[in-house]
């Protein structure tokens, strides 16, 4: 069962706020401040703003170009253009697992910030010392119900979107949500811009001492720029069927990776001016959010309804991609296995959550148990950023590349040759050489690492 346009996105303003809203998330406000504050700071910033511009855009069009071409959801997408070279299918299998695990443990920090959002609206983290605010999250995470609790609610949120539609759910969402987040994200900014010492926080993020740059902070870069543009796990695949043919992908693209990048600068702003000024430490490591952060919104004037405003912007920033995550399976469910979309987004919904709990009492109950000397969260956010998503990412750049019918990309590129695709040989050299370099980098450090 194809896609068609009627099921498809509505407009090119829909599916860039929808795809946008899959790139961005946790990924930019939770992961990227912390590995920013790990790896100096401004020098890191540029380095992952190259690598997005880069090669993330590139990869970002090699999904496009996949979905579009196809029509069909990421296992069908290449079971349509891989042709008689049948284990081009694996890919798309490959692309589901890796949705699949990252949705499994990704829910669990998503419930986190449920939590939070729920706890700052009745202001239980106000006034409390910094101690008394570690062992809030300590306690929290390491519980066995409402960790759960929070987890579920965010799952059904994701499924009952889903289960909308791609133009009533996944599009209409987009349009509220992303322009909501964006507007969230600027009247924090300028919150954390008027604190004093804030100047600290913006010379930390923008003046680039590229001295505490190293060879596994260029590396992090790189990964960060796949991670956060949802590289590799069939995502972009899956939005790409849904883009209208006239709608240019390359433009389309840029537009995505630009609102990707602006939420995580804005969300440097956000946080880096704040944390200098109340004394606090970057490098906190994935504490940032829920540890430092409460502590600094304590320390301001208003904090409790500025620790509302953030948790509610990353709570937003976290559905927009856990629903493109549950996307990836549902579609799959629905044009493979011919379910109806409210069957398909249940099953997918029940699935991640018995798998989920296992990620969520890792930190608690189940935290002895230990994969590779890791907890199963830990296990799981390594095997996907560091294997799973580099490795698709990969063998699409090398299916596109190398197998795929060289005329049949610029064709899809040019809209069937009504555009002019003047970079097309540029791509074309990123698409078979530089991006497999880059991801064979990524996978080289994780084993290595």
């Amino acid at each position: 069962m194809s896609n068609t346009n009627s099921r498809g996105f509505t407009s090119n303003l829909g599916a860039i706020l929808a795809a946008a809203g899959g790139a961005v998330g946790l990924g930019n406000i939770w992961r990227f401040p912390y590995m920013l504050g790990q790896n100096g700071g401004g020098a890191f910033l540029l380095v992952y703003i190259l690598f997005v511009l880069m090669i993330g855009i590139p990869l970002m069009m090699t999904e496009f170009i996949i979905g579009r071409r196809s029509q069909r959801n990421v296992v069908g997408a290449y079971k349509t253009l891989g042709g008689k070279q049948k284990g081009w299918v694996l890919l798309g299998i490959f692309g589901i697992v890796a949705a699949f695990l990252i949705y499994a443990f990704y829910s669990v920090v998503a419930g986190w910030t449920l939590n939070y959002l729920v706890m700052s609206c009745r202001g239980q983290l106000a006034g409390l010392p910094p101690e008394e605010v570690a062992n809030v999250f300590s306690t929290f995470t390491q519980g066995s119900f409402w960790p759960l609790f929070f987890q579920l609610i965010f799952l059904v949120m994701t499924g009952l979107v889903i289960t909308m539609g791609v133009q009533k759910g996944i599009e209409k969402v987009g349009k509220i949500l992303m322009p909501v987040l964006f507007l969230l994200l600027i009247l924090m900014c300028v919150r954390s811009l008027t604190l004093s010492g804030s100047h600290q926080g913006m010379s930390f993020l923008f003046k680039p001492d590229f001295s505490k740059l190293t060879g596994q902070s260029i590396l992090s870069a790189l990964g960060q720029s796949f991670f956060s543009l949802s590289i590799g796990m069939g995502a972009m695949v899956t939005y790409g069927s849904y883009i209208r043919k006239e709608d240019r992908l390359f433009k389309t693209s840029i537009w995505i990776a630009l609102c990707d990048l602006l939420v995580a600068v804005l969300a440097g702003i956000v946080i880096f001016p704040a944390v200098f000024a109340f004394g606090m430490d970057p490098a906190s490591g994935p504490e940032l959010v829920y540890v430092v952060l409460p502590n600094v919104f304590n320390n301001m004037p208003a904090g409790t309804l500025f620790a509302v405003i953030f948790f509610l912007l990353l709570a937003i920033a976290a559905l927009t991609s856990t629903i493109s995550l549950l996307e990836i399976i549902v579609a799959f469910g629905v044009e493979e296995l011919h379910w109806k979309r409210s069957t398909a987004s249940l099953v997918g919904t029940i699935l991640v959550f018995v798998v989920g709990v296992f990620c969520t009492l890792s930190f608690g109950p189940l935290k002895d148990v230990k994969i590779f000397d890791r907890t199963i969260f830990e296990f799981f956010d390594l095997i996907t950023a560091s294997y799973l998503m580099p490795i698709g990412a990969l063998l699409m750049t090398i299916f596109l590349g190398w197998c795929y019918p060289k005329v049949e990309v610029k064709d899809e590129l040019s809209n069937n040759g009504t555009l002019k695709v003047r970079a097309f040989e540029l791509y074309y050299i990123i698409l078979r050489y530089i991006a497999p370099l880059a991801l064979i980098a990524i996978i080289i450090s994780g084993i290595v690492g």
